[in-house]
């Protein structure tokens, strides 16, 4: 480790600060390696049922790492795969919400986009501003991002590299919640203790099912969600939250 991010444990959540300040937070590959072994520990630590990722005030991520990238080949970038890491991160089976202040940006609008979803603050700026350089996005960036936000969208913010603001982002459907610059973190934390505090096999079973709406179709969907749905009955967190709920207690869950 290099200490390229920084990772606390608190209350069964896990806070993965971005810590390349100087570069605002780009991406590059020794950060994607850290990140990647980073996420695999936390999904085999049973304690941890949230992730929670951010940056800094100046930005959540600016983008990857330009200065990694511009004497690469086409031979050189297929080769190793360059980005190809980064499903590792995108496959984590533990709930993940970005915590977005300043620039999400390239490489950072696509890490965030991997996460599960995004609350950001009103002075959030995002955008796929590749074209700028001659290239395009490669972490996700015209997959994740048409599927979130629709085509005509995502057509505007790849081709011609503009910046989204909170406000439109929001609107859009791209991040869930925007909240004061100040209460970022805070409310992503305290968003991420209720999920870590709930059902563990019931919250996996949610984002598979909702994962599986942007793959099949909707008879194949409701299918799939309702197989889960009844494959949850008999569990223990099921039997404890609903015997809590006509009990009027809080339920415990148990369940890893």
């Amino acid at each position: 480790m290099t200490g390229l991010i920084e990772v606390t444990r608190d209350s069964g959540v896990a806070l993965i600060r971005l810590n390349r300040p100087k570069q605002l937070n780009a991406l590059n590959s020794a950060l994607a390696r850290e990140m990647i072994a980073a996420v695999q520990d936390l999904d085999a630590t049973p304690e941890v049922g949230c992730l929670v990722i951010t940056g800094d005030d100046r930005a959540f991520a600016a983008g990857a790492d330009i200065a990694e990238m511009a004497d690469k080949t086409a031979e050189a970038m297929q080769a190793q795969d360059f980005f190809g890491e980064w499903e590792g991160f995108a496959r984590s089976r533990k709930p993940k919400i970005a915590a977005v202040n300043g620039y999400a940006l390239g490489g950072g609008c696509e890490l965030m986009m991997m996460c599960d979803f995004a609350i950001a603050g009103e002075g959030a700026r995002f955008g796929q501003p590749e074209v700028k350089l001659g290239v395009m996005a490669g972490i996700g960036g015209t997959q994740r991002m048409t599927r979130l936000i629709g085509r005509a969208r995502a057509m505007d913010m790849h081709l011609t590299g503009r910046m989204m603001d909170a406000a439109e982002a929001l609107q859009a459907g791209l991040v869930a919640r925007v909240v004061p610059d100040g209460q970022v973190l805070q409310q992503a934390m305290e968003a991420a203790r209720l999920i870590a505090s709930y059902s563990r096999p019931a919250v996996r079973l949610i984002r598979e099912a909702i994962g599986q709406a942007e793959e099949v179709s909707l008879d194949e969907g409701l299918l799939f969600e309702r197989r889960v749905f009844h494959g949850l009955f008999g569990s223990p967190d099921q039997m404890e939250g609903m015997a809590a709920f006509l009990e009027k207690r809080a339920p415990v869950f148990r369940g890893a």
